[in-house]
Order: C-alpha cells, then sequence, then structure tokens
C-alpha cells in the first residue's frame, strides 16, 4: 500500500483537528514589541535595502532583528544623552536654580543624541565593516 503522508508530514509536521477539520500545528516564533527606532528602521530597509528585508522576513527572523535594532539604539541615545549633557554643564545644580535653561540644554542634548542615533541606523546597513567610518559596533 502507498504511503498517504503529505510533505508536511513527511518533515514532521502535525495536523489537530478543528471544526472537523485538519489544521497544521504551526506556531509563529515570538513577537517582541518594536519601538519608534526598530520602525524607523523597517521603514528604511523595506524602501532602500529590499533584499536583506526579504531575507530577514524569509528566514523568520524580521522581529528579533527589530527588536535588537531598537533595543541598541534606546540604549546608544541614553547613554549620549547624559554624555552630551555632562559635557554641556548640566547638572542638578542647574535644575534646581534655572529649571528653564536646565530644560533647553536636556533638549538639546536629547535632540543631538536622537540624531547621531539616526545616522548610525542608517549607517550601520549602508556601510561596509571595513569602512572607515564610525559606526556604533553594536548595531552592526
Amino acid at each position: 500500500m502507498k504511503d498517504t503522508k503529505t510533505i508536511y508530514e513527511q518533515l514532521g509536521g502535525t495536523y489537530r483537528k478543528e471544526n472537523g477539520c485538519l489544521v497544521p500545528d504551526v506556531e509563529l516564533p515570538e513577537q517582541k514589541p518594536i519601538g519608534k527606532y526598530g520602525r524607523m528602521h523597517l521603514d528604511y530597509l523595506k524602501q532602500h535595502r529590499r533584499g536583506r528585508y526579504s531575507a530577514l522576513l524569509g528566514e523568520g527572523r524580521l522581529n528579533a532583528y527589530l527588536a535588537n535594532v531598537d533595543e541598541q539604539a534606546n540604549k546608544m541615545l541614553n547613554t549620549l544623552t547624559v554624555e552630551l549633557a555632562k559635557t554641556q554643564g548640566v547638572d542638578e545644580h542647574l535644575k534646581a536654580t534655572d529649571q528653564m535653561r536646565w530644560l533647553q540644554l536636556m533638549n538639546n542634548a536629547h535632540s543631538s543624541a536622537e540624531e547621531t542615533v539616526m545616522r548610525a541606523l542608517i549607517l550601520a546597513q549602508t556601510k561596509s565593516k571595513g569602512c572607515s567610518q564610525a559606526v556604533h559596533p553594536l548595531l552592526l
């Protein structure tokens, strides 16, 4: 007698019954939340790096990749904001004495850090690792 297994069953797949129908037991990989920078990088991949986008999507690694990019971008943003604030002389004394000036300087530091992170997100994908452009190593 012929083997009546489907290709899916031959590859180790199983089915479950739902409403009288056989449905493949397939689970998606865990989906991590993607923040602002992950979504922005997704748009960039879709518009300018279609091959990389398709490869990550096809391999089922797109969500994990974008979540990692977002996490690294947020870490980089926080670190750079603190460093820039220190170089501009922003401290708790200034916050206590002149709150508006402190807020201006902190917003400036945050904006500058965010611009650097945005460039790093895009440059990390457009420049090769051997390039002389300095790119945050965690975003490669």
